[in-house]
């Protein structure tokens, strides 16, 4: 895979990775867990999946 179909996943898993820190839902080690989850899951085909859905977000809130 591409680095460009990697990058949203990664991503995508980083900031909801940083939502839940932040709002203390889950503590720092577990935190890892998921952005670790995260780049297995981004050497998987669903890497599509979250590309374009990543691809539609950014057409929406972009204009």
């Amino acid at each position: 895979m591409s680095y460009a179909e990697v990058l949203p996943l990664v991503l995508v898993f980083g900031i909801i990775t940083v939502i839940l820190v932040r709002s203390r839902e889950v503590s720092w080690w577990a935190a890892i867990f998921i952005f670790l989850f995260g780049v297995y899951t981004a050497l998987t085909p669903a890497v599509f999946m979250v590309t374009n859905l990543v691809q539609w977000l950014a057409s929406r809130f972009a204009g």
